[in-house]
Parts: C-alpha cells; sequence; structure tokens
C-alpha cells in the first residue's frame, strides 16, 4: 500500500497564523526593538468571518511571534483594517509619563434593514502593543452618506505639525488632518477620473521617498488596493500613484497616467507599510496579504487561510527617464540563508543537472543570463506538475507560469501565466526568485518589476530545473540558498 504525503502549505519563512483565517496587514508599526504586525483575523474559521485584529511581533522581519488577539468586535462593530502609529508628543493625552501606540481603525456595524456602518475609531496600548483599551469617545470620525468609508492610514507630517489620515471612500480616497487623533477635518479628495476603477478602493497608503536616494528630489508615493470585481479575472489587486502632497492635497505627476501596479502576480494585495521606522534606519518596509479575493475562501490549506508576503524595502529610483517604484525583500532576509549551489558561467545542461540534483519545497534562488535569451526555471516540479519561472527576451518580459502548478481546481481563474515588462539595464536580466511551500515571489532586474503567486503542488513535487530556447544558452551566474529562520542566532 503507497502512503501518499500530505502537502504542508505553511510557508516555512513566511508568517501564517497558527490556525484559521488571516488578510489585510494592519497597525503596521516599529517601536521598542519590534515590529508589529497586526491583520484581520477570524479566530473562529478558515474563512472570512466577524474581523478582529490578529498580532505578531519580530525583531528581524524573518521570526515572527504570535501574540493574543489585540483588538475585538464590540458594540459599534468588527474590527476592519487601519493603521498604528507611535503618539511619541502625547498629542492625544493617552500617556503620561512614556510615548505609547495608538491604532486607528475601522469600526464596522451590521444594522438590520439599513446599509451597513462604516466609522474610524480609537484603541492605545502602554504595556507595547500587549493590551488595548478603546477610546471612550469611538468614533471619531463618520460620514453621514458613504457606504464604504474605511482602512484609516495615518501618519505625523511634520511640516505642517499635524496627523494625516489617508481614507478608502468607494471609489476615491480622502484625505483628513487632526492635532490629536481624535477630531479630524477633512481636506481633500484625490481619485475621480485618475487609476483603475475595476473594483473598489480599499487599503491606501501615502508616503514620501527620495528619487535615486536624492532628498533634494522627494516624492509622495499613494497605494491603493481595488477590491475583485466578476468582470476582472486578475481579481483584486494593488495600484501606486507618484506625485507631490502639501498636508492637504496630493497631485499627481501626470493627469491620467496609465496604471501602474505594486504587484504583476495575482496574490499581493492590501499591501501597507510600517510607520516609526527610526531616522537611522531610513527604509520604507511593506508587507501585503499573499493572497486574492477570487479565491481567498477556497484555497486548500489546512487548519489555516491567509500568509504575508515577504517583508519588502521600497525605493524611488529612475528608469528610462521616470520614477518607479522598485521593491527589494528585506534585508535581514539574507541571514537565514543556508548556501546549497552557487555557479559561475555555466551551459543550460550543466546547470539544470545541478538544479535537478536539489529537492526543495523552499528555496532562494538569484540568477544573470544575457538579456537576449529566453529561459526559464522550474521549481516544485514533479509527476504532471512545475511552476515556471522565466524571461521571455522577444516580449522583454518576466514571467510566472502556474497552470500546471499542482491544485487548482477551487477557481477557474487560478491557472494561467501573470507576466510583467522588464526594461533591461545593460546586457544582462537578473532575476530573484523565493520559492516557498506554498507560494513565489519574483524580483526581476533591481525589483522594478514583481511577481506574487500562490502554488499548491504536491508535497513529492520538490524538483527543479532550468529550459531555455537555444541549446547554446549559458548562465552569468546562478546561487541557490535555503532559507532557514532557525539558523539566524
Amino acid at each position: 500500500m503507497t502512503t501518499i504525503a500530505r502537502p504542508n502549505y505553511r510557508g516555512k519563512y513566511h508568517f501564517s497564523p497558527r490556525r484559521n483565517w488571516m488578510n489585510d496587514p494592519n497597525g503596521l508599526v516599529y517601536f521598542a526593538g519590534e515590529y508589529h504586525l497586526f491583520y484581520q483575523h477570524y479566530p473562529h474559521g478558515t474563512t472570512w468571518g466577524p474581523m478582529h485584529w490578529g498580532h505578531a511581533v519580530s525583531k528581524d522581519l524573518v521570526r515572527w511571534e504570535e501574540l493574543d488577539i489585540a483588538l475585538a468586535p464590540d458594540e459599534n462593530g468588527t474590527i476592519f483594517s487601519g493603521s498604528a502609529v507611535v503618539d511619541w508628543r502625547n498629542t492625544t493625552g493617552f500617556f503620561a509619563a512614556e510615548p505609547g501606540l495608538v491604532a486607528i481603525f475601522t469600526h464596522h456595524l451590521e444594522r438590520p434593514g439599513k446599509p451597513p456602518l462604516q466609522t474610524q475609531s480609537l484603541a492605545y496600548s502602554k504595556d507595547k502593543g500587549r493590551t488595548w483599551t478603546k477610546y471612550e469617545g469611538n468614533p471619531v470620525l463618520a460620514h453621514d452618506e458613504l457606504v464604504d468609508f474605511r482602512d484609516p492610514k495615518v501618519f505625523w507630517h511634520e511640516n505642517t505639525g499635524r496627523w494625516i489620515m489617508i481614507l478608502a471612500c468607494g471609489q476615491t480616497v480622502c484625505l483628513y488632518h487632526s492635532p490629536d487623533l481624535k477630531t479630524w477635518t477633512f481636506g481633500s479628495e484625490f481619485g475621480r477620473g485618475v487609476g483603475f476603477h475595476g473594483g473598489v478602493w480599499e487599503c491606501p497608503d501615502l508616503f514620501p521617498l527620495a528619487v535615486d536616494g536624492d532628498a533634494s528630489r522627494l516624492k509622495w508615493v499613494m497605494l491603493v488596493s481595488v477590491g475583485d470585481a466578476p468582470a476582472y479575472k486578475e481579481g483584486s489587486r494593488t495600484q501606486y500613484f507618484i506625485g507631490d502632497f502639501d498636508g492637504v492635497t496630493f497631485t499627481p505627476d501626470q493627469a491620467s497616467p496609465p496604471v501602474r501596479w505594486l504587484d504583476y502576480g495575482r496574490d499581493n494585495y492590501a499591501a501597507v507599510s510600517w510607520s516609526d521606522i527610526p531616522a537611522e534606519d531610513g527604509r520604507r518596509l511593506l508587507v501585503g496579504w499573499m493572497s486574492n479575493w477570487k479565491y481567498a475562501n477556497l484555497t486548500p490549506t489546512e487548519d489555516f487561510r491567509g500568509a504575508a508576503t515577504l517583508p519588502r524595502e521600497l525605493t524611488l529610483e529612475t528608469r528610462g527617464g521616470e520614477a518607479v517604484l522598485v521593491q527589494r525583500p528585506a534585508r535581514e532576509l539574507a541571514r537565514a540563508r543556508v548556501p546549497l549551489l552557487a555557479l559561475g558561467r555555466t551551459a543550460c545542461a550543466a546547470a539544470d543537472a545541478a538544479l535537478r540534483s536539489l529537492q526543495l519545497d523552499s528555496c532562494e534562488l538569484v540568477a544573470e543570463a544575457a538579456s537576449d535569451r529566453s529561459f526559464a526555471f522550474k521549481v516544485r516540479a514533479g509527476e504532471g506538475q512545475e511552476t515556471l519561472i522565466g524571461f521571455d527576451a522577444a516580449a522583454g518580459e518576466v514571467y510566472v507560469d502556474r497552470t500546471r502548478s499542482g491544485q487548482h481546481a477551487f477557481h477557474e481563474h487560478f491557472r494561467g501565466v501573470h507576466a510583467a515588462k522588464l526594461q533591461v539595464i545593460g546586457d544582462a536580466v537578473r532575476l530573484h526568485i523565493w520559492v516557498d511551500r506554498s507560494s513565489v515571489e519574483v524580483f526581476a532586474g533591481e525589483g522594478e518589476a514583481v511577481i506574487t503567486d500562490l502554488i499548491f503542488p504536491d508535497a513529492g513535487s520538490t524538483g527543479m530545473g532550468l529550459i531555455a530556447d537555444q541549446e547554446d544558452f549559458e548562465l552569468i551566474s546562478l546561487t541557490v540558498h535555503q532559507l532557514e529562520p532557525s539558523a539566524m542566532d
């Protein structure tokens, strides 16, 4: 009798809750040596339900400790998405001696016979996020007409000396300002006639970045996630805008630029950035929810559903004469590397043979090859299964092909090929590939083209390989590492 191993789809180096449902990251904040990751959580089932805030912390962005639920539903409703900040100046009056954390979140209240009511509320913590007290004056912001009025992202704006809130308002975002997080004044609205509107706007973010690291060329980046709609097979995804912000109004660099997507895969949604990263660090760090509303409730995991993407460092860099948003895996991940394979210039057949000698359900792969040749890596390969990650030289695209990646029957649109244009710099193309038990994340070039996709292969599909369109193809270089978070100590 043959025993078939059951696949383990919990990521080896991606955060997921011990049990039950997870979606949007919330309340990303750094405080007292810890990165806080709150997240939309239903603790009583593996599909979306009445939302709570789950909570995890990390000192290194790789190893996460799951803590008790931070926020639970109350008389004002369930706890939808939001953000968290450190109130260094005690503008709220919540903290007498030491600064503390303030969460700003959406209360979602179902009302029989009426549309749901979404309002913005506060909670605060004096013990580094371990326990929370909801503000007795909740809610602090409401709207008389809008049904979709949610997902506040709040930050301190030094130039105007006040708090700014960017809030999703149906098909636009609205900007508010406040001296104390309690009293909010409307500033402006953005989004009419600009960007992609094939779904409800959600989970916005707004932050400054220096173009090419030049502090005199400061620009503001706005992220807006767009929910799933039946007319679009891509499902939920996230767009971005670049422009200027004066403390009241965001002005994009172009009135109607082509839609710019944060990620060209199907499984990076509701991505937002950490607040209060120390100035001496200076990075803008981001994480998203690694799923898609097309099939998030249907994925074939057991005991849990939902995971976070890799933490990513964001920069604005010039490509082809214009600034683009570039993503790179957080540098802390390199400390978890365990080397397995390192090749210099190597012919395709020899590189393929070296890869075939490995059997891995998770790894990091970095490859360089001539940009005038097409090639692809096979990962999580087994009987009738493989995921292809490659570069199409003729099309100038990097792609992930998950048409044969494993389980897919749970949704008709799961299988597919997802591609991103790549403007190659020089005569070589670089692919930085992260494979985990149920995901692939591809950073092409220097991170200007990114694809994040879930995959659900069989437990025995751990093979690797390399294919190319020409017999004389050779790699310039290739390294493969295992990722072992436990090896970081």
